[in-house]
C-alpha cells in the first residue's frame, strides 16, 4: 500500500525554471542593441548635478533616450502623464517633441 505522506513529500513547489519567467536570450540580444547608450547614461551614476548631465547626454545623444522606457520595464515609446498642469505625451523615440523638463520631471 502506497503512503501518501511520503509520496505528497515528492512534489516540488514549483516546476518552473528561470526562463519561464524571462527569455534571457532575448534580454541579451535586446541590450546588445542599445549597450552604446546604457553606457552613456551610466555616467549619470554618482552625478552632483544629475538634471543638468542628463540634459547635456540627452542634448548630445538624443538616441539615449530609447533605453529609458527599458530601463523603467515599460514597453511603450510613448508615455501619456497627467500632472497638476494637464495632460503631457512623453516621447522617447521623437526628443525634438518634447520638453526636456518633462523628461527629467517624469524619469
Amino acid at each position: 500500500m502506497r503512503n501518501f505522506n511520503t509520496w505528497l513529500e515528492t512534489f516540488s513547489d514549483c516546476i518552473y525554471t528561470y526562463d519561464f519567467f524571462t527569455d534571457f536570450k532575448k534580454v541579451y540580444e535586446n541590450i546588445n542593441n542599445i549597450k552604446v547608450e546604457l553606457n552613456i547614461l551610466n555616467s549619470l551614476i554618482g552625478s552632483q548635478s544629475i538634471e543638468q548631465d542628463f540634459t547635456n547626454i540627452v542634448n548630445k545623444y538624443p538616441e539615449t533616450l530609447k533605453c529609458i522606457p527599458i530601463l523603467l520595464a515599460i514597453r511603450q515609446q510613448e508615455i501619456i502623464v497627467n500632472d497638476t498642469i494637464g495632460k503631457h505625451i512623453i516621447n522617447f523615440k521623437k526628443f525634438k517633441n518634447t520638453d526636456i523638463k518633462l523628461y527629467i520631471k517624469w524619469v
